[in-house]
């Protein structure tokens, strides 16, 4: 991972939270938010919750006296996050670094990350504080993308943009989003941060969109890709999103795509 993988700055919220969200995260938002609902929590944390896709799916189902703290380290993404969300007393938003967490042992019910846990510095101290920060018997659940290969829309993006800088491609994607995937490193991580009873689920989803544009400008304007694609040549943004567009086309046609998605799901109890 590099610097500029965490940048979620300038038009990249918006785009993200208009093109990327309804793309690849509402169904995993939902099975989430299910999960989570089902143990009843009084207390929740919410680590890298980006633009909130999970809050609005999890907050309606929680008790009315619940506890839901949600933190990312980038605040413009929080920030249009408690925008989407609207007013709701349960909420604490709070800008925090899931690598240090301003938070007492022992806090939460349960500690939540959908697709964030790709972008900690160390993995395992991340773990460490979601743990550090549960109640005994609590749960830590995440989720993160398998390989790219196994994400159709994000593998033709990815070789679209290889296609225009061959000399120095850009590789945010399966660098960073879908570059933890192995269950073996993932448990490996999480039992140096002291978590023994954990499970893996695997869910493969389908990615559908209006049109071939849309997964195009979801990737190429809408995550860190496109802080890679204009630090090379920042003319050429629409271009890559056109030739993207033009890929996705040529596979799954005009009008609306459907394509294949896969995630794995993790459950650690403390």
């Amino acid at each position: 991972m590099t610097a500029s993988d965490k940048e979620f700055s300038g038009s990249i919220p918006e785009f993200y939270d208009t093109y990327l969200v309804p793309l690849i995260f509402d169904a995993y938002a939902d099975d989430l938010a299910s999960r989570v609902a089902s143990l009843e929590p009084k207390s929740v944390l919410e680590t890298a919750a980006g633009s909130g896709v999970v809050p609005r799916a999890l907050a309606s189902r929680l008790d009315t006296d619940a506890r839901y703290v949600v933190t990312d380290l980038n605040q413009p993404m929080l920030d249009h996050a408690a925008i989407k969300q609207g007013p709701d007393e349960r909420i604490e938003w709070r800008q925090a670094d899931a690598m240090n967490l301003p938070f007492d042992d022992n806090s939460f019910d349960v500690t939540i990350c959908q697709y964030g846990v790709m972008f900690y510095p160390d993995r395992s101290q991340g773990y460490g504080e979601a743990r550090r920060v549960l109640k005994d018997g609590g749960s830590f659940i995440f989720s993160v993308w398998d390989e790219i290969k196994a994400n159709d829309f994000a593998d033709i993006v990815t070789q679209v943009a290889s296609d225009v800088f061959p000399d120095d491609p850009p590789n945010f994607l399966p660098r960073t989003p879908h570059g933890y995937y192995d269950h073996n490193q993932i448990r490996n991580d999480l039992d140096a941060a002291g978590f023994t009873d954990v499970s893996i689920d695997s869910i493969e989803e389908t990615s559908k969109a209006p049109s071939p544009r849309h997964p195009a400008i979801a990737y190429c304007q809408g995550t860190p890709l496109r802080n890679e694609i204009e630090q090379r040549d920042a003319s050429l943004l629409d271009h890559v999103t056109d030739r993207a567009a033009e890929a996705i086309s040529e596979r799954y046609g005009e009008g609306e795509v459907a394509a294949k998605i896969r995630a794995h799901i993790i459950t650690a109890i403390k």
